[in-house]
């Protein structure tokens, strides 16, 4: 009976923690403190239990360990000591237990078979490992053995043994051909697992002479082959000659025709079996049977289900295969074959044993002296294991005592124990189907504190989060821990924070003001000790705009934004994932600053995009999803069902709707008989419809596709349907649009919009066509026609109703009766004129006319309207003719009256008036004549400006083109132009009609004029035309006006002038540079230059510098004609194209300006030539 041992709390807390900072196995140990604390050994690595070697190869067995002092190892084989130094062919590696059997020089693997354990000691115990069995692979050649050809008949089983040599471990199965192709496997042919190929049933194509079996032994990496294996399938009908001569009689005779089979079993065999399977393993049952038809497998549990995500089917159902059995899959197991004739089955009885495994592994022990402890080891298995223990790899009972020791089955309890009570236990548990060993150590020992935590580490926490300060500790007997804020702060309590067991202190929200520096305090009765650390709190990083969910259609443009704000000590990156992995290596993908957008969007990339933002410290994501809409992706499957003659039913599956819900489908025909290739629309019903029952017409033969709607657009059309074709019948409906129409005064068309193919119902169509005279009491005329759009009625009166209609009929009888419609017989061009036609003038634009309408009888049509012809016939200002040019107004209906606009002002005009109908014009009324009154004239036709004098201009003019009336005079308007382009006083000058020139006199010189002219007549004053113009300088001056730039002595009058201006700007900068000013007044009356005097501007020594081609401020081909012709459209100048002379140059203080800046002249303007000289002054300034 196992005994419970309670220990103090306190007592088990300092056990765990000790156990977890010294065991090698979970915790590793500080670099430095494991240099200084003894530890006894503990296997680290060692080879499996089980040690199948390759015989060409050296053996290396491994045993490596650690403690302090670093363990020494020894082996034993086969439970006696192995002296490895009485074998040259055996090494142990440096500082290790791993030993290495050197095969390749000369040695047998077969000589060192065996079980081996190593042993890893040191002062404080010793450390074993399993019993590691050694045993090299084999690989057996196939033995020689003659095989006969397999003769079978034809819905015979068959197998083909295998029986491959024993090999260690067993060797991998498979069948090939001579070409090394592995032979097709299926429900009929396949392989078993013991190696063999089984035949369900043998078919002709059966036949072959290379049913190799070959067997790979992978330790070694050979394969070997057994020898071909024949088989011949034969039936009766097919026998020939050779096999018929190895067959008796009976053989040949006997055999009968190829018969369906019930299914046998070909393994196993009978009708139960037992399979005995280890916990943890994989269970393998299989169930292979003959019989024809090829049988079906199924399996069940009886009493139970097969476990669920752990059972498998393989080799075509005939392989059950649960994979990490236990205890509760015992049981028993039924496979069923069944073909149509019958079936059969095979229970298999099914038992789960289990070699140990732990419930409870016996761990480390670092206890103080004066201590307790225990050591648990529990294990289980089937059947269930004996617990063995061990003391530094001796049994317990014959190892030293110990009193502070004593074994209580699977527990051992340690009470007071010393420093002499150090040691490595091993326990063993083990039953028939193997064992398990652990080892454990009990390492006791005396330390003062040591704090592990490296001095003044710093810890940054995200605000509102836990902050966890460690102080990782060691010590034995177990140090108490205490924590300080600040240099000299109070110990810390209260539910403010959290002391855990391993000495880390938590403040699970911390916040601005928990930043500091704290102190960890280790102390037991064997010392005391320190340490502090710091602690930051940063601002969180957050998303403040996160990715939004977006609906984008295939080949768009989609972004995502992701803008975050964080704490400025902290660098945050930006990652972005497409359904929680990497955005694809696509140049589609542009990653940006705060955002993420995708070009040219896929269907591929439709999914989840997730942006996370990582700090040092934080990490935030936020996601979004990308939805991509195209349009359906088209049905299929259509099918036809309930075929009727006047229906059918239509139905069909939906494509993908590609992310946007299908609204709608819709149905379109084709008429293979009538229209192939045409397809007409039939209906749509809803996207949630997969069905319809379609109307049909007779005679039609059918076909139909399905087009799917979403909201981005319709898909393509499906495949279409298969075709049917419906019954003849007689029309159901007839012609439309039925009209009875005259094209001559003694005729009458008959014209209709013929069935379609489709509304013929039937061959043979043709048209019954019916008239009479309306509210005459004639009979109905009839006519049958062939399929054509209409008939004439010869021999009419003119223009008199007629009753109409049009019937349907082909060779299955009549279509119901039709509808009259009511047509007339031709027109013919009306008899007589309006009458009373009158002309009332309204303006000089603008006149009414008006007459009688004719009597209607006399239309002899359908009365269409009036149309007033009207011509100029002369102007009465110009008294001259011209060619006549007829204008024609057409009023529809029975209207009497019209209006005649855009007539021309004093004019005289003609007009007469003629009815219309469908046939054409009436005979015309007699010419009325009228006349319009005077209008403004037009603007005048030109207007220039000629010999510029000081004080005049001249100006010429053309008269108006249109005058519309007697000219009675000219106004003339002009008004000065200053330099700032402002406009001075206006003066008006009224011309006599008959003049067509003028000279302005006393005009102020040098002076721009901006004028404006205009005609009038006694109605009033036209549109007016404006001009520019200036008066010149000076009359010497114009004359002398001659290309003077490229005469010499002005050149080096240019030069002299420009040297000038260089010495006085030099002097101007010393004397600032000296803190002088440089008084313009000063310099003037100092340095009077006589060469500067022709500048004035009564003197025109320099007037002929400026030419045509200096003076610049003109735009290119802006200037007018030499005799100042303006025509009226490039009369409209702009103020703004007056520029000014050039500025003259000018330094800091403005004394340059004072000094050397002319009287600015103003520029001519855009259009014409400069009639004044540019000052010298300006061409110096210019030329400097």
């Amino acid at each position: 009976m196992v005994r419970k041992m309670s220990i103090p709390t306190s007592k088990t807390s300092l056990l765990l923690f000790l156990c977890q900072i010294i065991s090698a196995l979970d915790v590793p140990l500080d670099s430095k403190l494991l240099e200084e604390l003894s530890q006894p050994p503990t296997i680290t690595q060692q080879s499996p239990k089980d040690y199948i070697v390759d015989p060409r190869e050296n053996i290396v067995i491994q045993c490596e360990a650690k403690g302090k002092p670093p363990p020494s190892f020894s082996w034993t084989r086969n439970g006696t000591h192995f002296d490895i130094d009485k074998d040259a062919q055996v090494t142990m590696k440096p500082n290790s237990g791993t030993l290495v059997i050197n095969i390749m020089n000369g040695g047998k693997a077969e000589a060192y078979e065996g079980v081996y354990q190593c042993t890893a000691r040191n002062e404080r115990g010793a450390a074993i490992s399993n019993n590691i069995v050694i045993r090299p692979s084999r690989s057996p050649l196939w033995t020689k053995e003659k095989l006969e050809p397999n003769h079978v008949r034809e819905g015979d089983s068959l197998v083909l043994h295998c029986r491959p040599p024993v090999g260690l471990p067993p060797p991998i199965i498979f069948w090939m051909d001579n070409a090394f192709q592995r032979l097709p496997q299926s429900e009929r042919v396949s392989q078993g697992l013991n190696g063999d190929l089984y035949f369900s049933n043998v078919q002709p194509e059966d036949t072959r002479e290379d049913y190799i079996c070959y067997a790979r032994f992978n330790h070694t990496q050979t394969i070997q082959q057994k020898q071909p294996i024949s088989v011949k399938v034969f039936s009766m009908d097919s026998l020939n000659d050779t096999i018929a001569a190895n067959l008796s009689d009976t053989d040949i005779y006997g055999a009968k025709p190829v018969t369906e089979r019930q299914p046998v079993l070909l393994t196993p065999t009978g009708s139960t079996s037992t399979k005995v399977e280890l916990r943890g393993n994989v269970l393998l049952l299989e169930c292979i049977a003959a019989g024809l038809p090829t049988p079906v497998i199924r399996w069940i549990k009886e009493g139970g289900e097969l476990p669920a995500n752990r059972t498998f089917f393989e080799n075509f159902k005939k392989t059950l295969k649960i994979i990490d059995v236990s205890e509760a899959d015992s049981g028993n197991y039924k496979c069923i074959a069944r073909n149509t004739l019958g079936s059969v089955h095979h229970v298999i009885s099914v038992t789960v044993k289990a070699a140990p495994y732990w419930i409870t592994a016996p761990r480390n022990l670092v206890l103080s002296p004066g201590e307790d402890g225990t050591l648990i080891c529990r294990a289980n298995g089937n059947p269930k294991p004996s617990i063995s223990w061990l003391a530094n790899g001796v049994p317990i009972a014959i190892a030293p005592e110990d009193p502070s020791r004593k074994v209580d089955g699977d527990t051992i309890i340690f009470s007071h124990v010393q420093e002499r009570s150090s040691a490595v236990y091993q326990c063993n548990a083990s039953n028939e189907y193997g064992y398990l060993l652990a080892n454990a150590f009990v390492n006791v020992l005396a330390e003062p504190p040591r704090i592990l935590t490296p001095a003044n580490k710093l810890y940054q926490v995200i605000a509102d989060r836990p902050a966890l300060l460690d102080c990782a500790y060691f010590g034995s007997p177990k140090p108490e821990i205490e924590w300080f804020k600040g240099v000299k702060g109070s110990i810390l309590r209260g539910n403010e924070y959290v002391f855990h067991d391993n000495g880390t202190l938590e403040i699970p929200v911390a916040q601005k003001n928990n930043a500091g520096t704290y102190t960890c305090v280790a102390r037991n009765e064997l010392g005391k000790i320190q340490n502090e650390v710091h602690l930051e709190i940063k601002d969180p990083t957050m998303i403040i705009k996160q990715p939004e969910y977006k609906v984008i259609q295939r080949y768009g443009q989609v972004s995502f934004e992701c803008i975050i704000k964080h704490d400025s000590t902290l660098l945050p990156t930006v990652t972005w994932l497409k359904d929680n992995d990497e955005l694809p290596d696509d140049e589609r993908f542009l990653v940006g600053k705060d955002n993420l957008t995708i070009m040219n969007v896929t269907d591929k990339d439709d999914g989840t995009y997730t942006c996370i933002v990582n700090t040092t410290l934080d990490s935030v994501s936020a996601s979004a999803v990308l939805t991509v809409v195209a349009r359906p992706n088209p049905p299929f499957d259509l099918e036809l069902t309930g075929q009727l003659e006047r229906s059918v039913d239509l139905s069909w599956i939906p494509g993908d709707e590609n992310n946007s819900p299908i609204t709608n489908f819709v149905i379109e025909y084709e008429d293979a008989l009538h229209e192939p290739g045409v397809w007409h629309y039939q209906t749509e019903v809803p996207g949630t419809q997969t069905t319809v029952q379609l109307k049909l017409s007779p005679y039609v033969n059918y076909s139909f596709r399905v087009i799917a709607v979403n909201r981005i657009g319709r898909s393509q059309p499906s495949e279409p349907s298969e075709q049917y074709l419906t019954k003849s019948a007689s029309p159901d409906e007839n012609p439309a649009n039925v009209q009875g129409i005259g094209s001559e005064p003694d005729n009458l068309v008959i014209t209709w919009e013929p069935l379609k193919g489709f509304q013929s119902n039937g061959p043979g169509l043709q048209y019954k066509v019916s008239w009479r005279q309306k509210d005459v009491d004639d009979e109905w005329t009839s006519v049958i026609v062939a399929n054509v759009s209409k008939y004439i009625v010869s021999g009419t009166p003119t223009f008199v109703p007629y009753e109409v209609k049009v019937q349907a009929l082909n060779d299955l009888g009549y279509a119901p009766e039709p509808s009259e419609v009511i047509g007339h017989s031709g027109e013919d061009l009306p008899m007589v004129a309006p009458g009373n036609v009158q002309v009332h003038v309204i303006n000089s634009t603008l006149a009414k006319v008006h007459w009688d309408p004719v009597p209607l009888k006399t239309v002899r049509g359908h009365l269409q309207g009036y149309k007033v012809y009207y011509w100029k016939v002369q102007s009465l200002s110009r008294r001259s003719r011209r060619h006549v040019e007829k204008n024609i107004l057409t009023f529809r209906g029975n209207k009497t009256f019209g209006m005649l606009p855009g007539l021309e002002p004093y004019s005289s005009y003609k007009l007469n008036v003629r009815v219309v109908n469908g046939k054409g014009e009436g005979p015309a009324s007699s010419d009325k004549v009228f006349k319009t009154p005077e209008g403004v004239p037009s603007s005048p036709s030109f207007l220039k400006i000629t010999n510029p004098t000081l004080d005049s201009l001249t100006l010429e003019w053309g008269s108006p083109t249109h005058p519309n009336g007697v000219l009675t005079s000219y106004t003339l308007k002009f008004q000065p132009i200053n330099n700032t382009h402002e406009l001075g006083p206006l003066v008006e000058i009224r011309i006599p009609a008959n003049e067509s020139s003028l000279i302005l006199k006393n005009l102020n010189y040098s002076t721009r004029y901006k004028f404006y002219f205009n005609a009038q007549t006694s109605v009033g004053s036209g549109s007016q035309i404006t001009e520019e113009a200036v008066t010149i300088m000076d009359e010497a001056m114009a004359s002398r006006q001659v290309d003077i730039a490229t005469q010499g002595w002005f050149i080096g009058l240019m030069c002299a002038v420009a040297l000038l201006i260089l010495i006085l700007l030099i002097v101007c900068f010393i004397r600032r540079n000296k803190g002088g000013k440089y008084p313009v007044k000063e310099k003037e009356d100092a340095h009077a230059d006589p060469e500067i005097q022709p500048m004035k501007e009564d003197d025109g020594t320099f007037g002929e510098y400026s030419d045509a081609e200096d003076h610049k401020p003109l735009k290119k081909g802006s200037r007018t004609p030499s005799d100042r012709t303006v025509k009226k459209e490039d009369s409209d100048d702009s103020l703004v194209d007056y520029g000014e002379g050039v500025n003259g140059q000018f330094n800091e203080d403005g004394s340059f300006i004072g000094q050397y800046s002319g009287k600015k002249e103003k520029e001519p303007a855009e259009g014409n030539e400069s009639s004044e000289a540019p000052s010298p002054v300006n061409a110096m300034n210019s030329f400097v």
